[in-house]
């Protein structure tokens, strides 16, 4: 038996077919698409999910989980409406139970073996930070997990200062800071960061420190004491001069102004003091390199160092996002130009491309950062600092242990 259909035809101006029913045509069309799913956003995702004074838009699903919850608006478009009603997100601290305190690493990157974190998560919320995937070794996001759930190591001086004493311990610049920020706000009631740098001070072990806060001020005295036996120098990472930019970008960070007045204070102290005017993002911030060198050089930064985007994992997603959020009429540009520097994708993992990227745009940022490193007198090697002083308090001599091992 053949089913019964009606037909366009059958309908006359008015939407009556003959017999005088009235025909609803959104219901008959309704009546089509039953049965089929809704239809995703047009990029899988909702964007503008941001919460106040946090810098991700998005909190993407740990990738070693099975399953992954993902927000969904049912058609009333108010899923956009809800975020922006919720309170912000209060920030949870999380014991670290490791018994280590270094972190080693053999990269041919990066001029160090060895580094400290006190903390991993980190409450600064830069939304390109590439030390966000690694919140998911921990079950936590990406994304506001990593700005909101900190781990912190409680009895990380104590585990320092055990593995210092080990025998055979050979000293070399240890580098703090290198994951997440050392002086980020919850520093300043933790104090984990000071009792670390309390630690090798008491052993006279060199450290380099990377911070976006002006907090690394409260150390001054540490720091100056530290430096008068060249032990210590500090890098302060100013990626825009804009003061809203940076609100946008990495809103729990110190401003611009206020990492510049550091880099004086600590330069008048005779702390050596660089600046590092990274990340550097193509079509975002990079047209700012000449001026943040030169800002930097006038509050007294000696060293100068920059490192290009890097998008790695998850990041790479959520940079989209929030530049869709904060940015939209340029988020196509800035990520067709990331592109360029990373051999047509948004991330190049390899050893020697990673920091400074390819291709022509990359080279031509390399050369201006080269030419303005020298108009603005920066040195291009930076002052050693002195690993010979190392020495384990309390311990012995080398001298008297080799004359007591004849008896």
């Amino acid at each position: 038996m053949r089913e019964a259909t009606l037909e366009d035809s059958d309908i006359v101006p008015g939407g009556v077919v003959p017999g005088g029913v009235i025909v609803d045509r959104d219901a008959i069309a309704a009546l089509d698409r039953a049965g089929l799913p809704d239809p995703a956003p047009e990029d899988g995702r909702p964007a503008g999910l941001a919460r106040h004074g946090r810098g991700a838009v998005s909190n993407p699903p740990v990738r070693f989980d099975a399953t992954a919850a993902t927000p969904f608006d049912d058609g009333w478009e108010t899923l956009v409406e809800d975020f922006a009603a919720l309170p912000p997100l209060p920030t949870t601290l999380i014991r670290d139970a490791t018994r280590s305190a270094i972190s080693w690493n053999t990269s041919p990157d990066i001029g160090f073996d060895r580094a400290v974190n006190p903390y991993r998560g980190c409450e600064h919320g830069c939304i390109y930070c590439y030390a966000r995937p690694t919140h998911a070794y921990l079950g936590y996001s990406p994304g506001l997990d990593f700005e909101t759930k900190l781990v912190f190591k409680p009895d990380v001086a104590e585990l320092l200062e055990k593995e210092l004493r080990k025998p055979g311990y050979a000293p070399a610049v240890l580098a703090l800071g290198t994951n997440t920020d050392p002086y980020q706000p919850v520093e300043r009631t933790l104090k984990l960061t000071r009792a670390v740098l309390e630690v090798l001070d008491k052993f006279n072990h060199p450290v380099s420190i990377v911070t976006k806060s002006a907090g690394v001020l409260r150390d001054l005295d540490i720091l100056t004491a530290m430096a008068q036996r060249r032990l210590v120098r500090v890098h302060l990472s100013v990626t825009t001069l804009e003061a809203g930019l940076a609100r946008r970008m990495e809103p729990r960070a110190a401003t611009p102004a206020r990492r510049l007045a550091a880099i004086a204070a600590l330069s008048r102290a005779g702390i050596p003091t660089g600046v590092m005017a990274a990340p550097m993002i193509p079509g975002l911030n990079d047209m700012e390199l000449e001026r943040i060198l030169r800002a930097a050089a006038e509050a007294g930064a000696r060293h100068a160092g920059y490192i290009l985007l890097r998008l790695p994992l998850e990041v790479r997603e959520m940079f989209a996002d929030w530049l869709a959020a904060h940015v939209p009429d340029r988020a196509r540009h800035v990520l067709s130009l990331v592109r360029e520097t990373r051999g047509g994708a948004l991330s190049d993992p390899r050893f020697h491309h990673r920091m400074a990227g390819s291709g022509v745009y990359a080279d031509l940022l390399a050369r201006r950062f080269a030419r303005a490193a020298r108009q603005f007198g920066f040195d291009e090697a930076r002052t050693g600092l002195d690993a010979s002083r190392f020495a384990v308090p309390g311990a012995a001599p080398a001298a008297a242990e080799a004359q007591l091992s004849l008896f």
